[in-house]
């Protein structure tokens, strides 16, 4: 499942990052790494972008970008 799949109001721990390159080291240097916990707080009315909590800090990533995340 990917952070993107997740319902609103819940809680998930990332258990793989995909992608190459730079996306994945902008995800890591977000914060967002193996172990992490997710909450997930509201999505946009169209869908894009998801704001989540990480790390006590809210954040708001892209629906592509979301998908790069595996969560558990």
């Amino acid at each position: 499942m990917n952070l993107k799949d997740v319902k609103v109001g819940n809680t998930v721990k990332v258990k793989k990052l995909t992608g190459d390159g730079p996306v994945k080291r902008r995800i890591m240097d977000m914060g967002i790494t193996k172990g992490v916990e997710i909450f997930v707080r509201k999505v946009a009315p169209l869908g894009d972008p998801i704001e989540v909590n990480v790390r006590g800090y809210e954040l708001s990533v892209r629906k592509a970008d979301a998908a790069m995340i595996e969560v558990e």
